[in-house]
């Protein structure tokens, strides 16, 4: 088994670093057309999981700066739950504020509306803690936008359904999803990136690690697809001036489970608006 010694950088959604584009070795870039941190752009027009997922934005009021994240519609009775990383909705402890859900976004248009969040759930560690790299495997926040008189999913389409797996459970040929920024990048176009992952951590429910992808600032909270569903988000990667990056994925384990059930329920009890 895989250990990761934990010299990571988190995918911080308030700075935007410069990006090297010789982090993933040739070789190791499994997706189609990628560069060399392993993405491509998605085709258009979105389909499917691409049109799910979208730019999840908010606002810091403590450091005044932006939140820029990625988040993808999870399938639930609601039909109105987003999920991300819990990065993206809590920083050093405190909530963000602001936060909207803007679904297909592609080139500064959200074809799909403006989807604004009323609702956070992240496990009690991110609520309570600054970052630290123990956070890393309960890296998986939800959110739960506005319910109109047609919920989100009547809009994009069906939620995708979570894959969760135990510590240890390797998955190949996924795909992630993000936007993302810097040098290089526009920050405004969905990109993917195939990769296969093997478990990164002992501890806890797990980590996965791939290192055909190199994600940078943008790329937090995007899902990590398998055969239609959605197994884990994006967190974290190596810092990127690492000549051979890789990025680590927060598995979506039993307690993901819990904290969905427990949002879908909340999330039902809103009256649409």
């Amino acid at each position: 088994m895989l250990r990761l010694v934990l010299s990571l950088a988190l995918l911080d959604p308030l700075a935007v670093s410069e990006v090297s584009q010789r982090n993933v070795p040739v070789t190791r870039v499994l997706t189609p057309d990628g560069d060399r941190m392993g993405y491509a752009p998605v085709p258009r027009p979105f389909t499917g999981a691409r049109r799910l997922s979208g730019l999840l934005l908010g606002h810091d009021p403590v450091s005044r700066s932006d939140v820029v994240c990625a988040g993808t519609v999870i399938g639930s009775r609601s039909r109105s739950l987003v999920l991300t990383a819990a990065h993206c909705l809590y920083h050093e402890g405190r909530p963000l504020k602001s936060l909207a859900f803007l679904p297909g976004y592609d080139q500064r248009r959200p074809p799909l509306g403006v989807w604004p969040v009323v609702r956070t759930w992240v496990p009690e560690k991110w609520r309570s803690r600054p970052y630290s790299p123990d956070l890393v495997p309960y890296d998986v926040g939800l959110v739960g936008v506005v319910r109109r008189k047609r919920p989100l999913e009547a809009v994009t389409g069906r939620g995708l359904s979570p894959l969760t797996t135990t510590r240890g459970t390797k998955l190949r040929g996924l795909e992630l999803l993000g936007y993302p920024a810097g040098k290089g990048y526009p920050g405004t176009t969905l990109y993917r990136c195939v990769g296969d992952a093997a478990e990164a951590l002992s501890e806890g429910p797990g980590l996965m690690v791939t290192h055909n992808c190199h994600a940078t600032a943008g790329g937090s909270g995007g899902p990590a697809l398998y055969g239609g569903s959605v197994a884990g988000v994006v967190s974290s990667s190596s810092p990127l001036r690492d000549a051979q990056g890789y990025t680590v994925l927060t598995r979506l384990s039993a307690t993901f489970d819990r904290m969905l059930a427990k949002a879908d329920r909340s999330m039902r009890l809103i009256p649409a608006s």
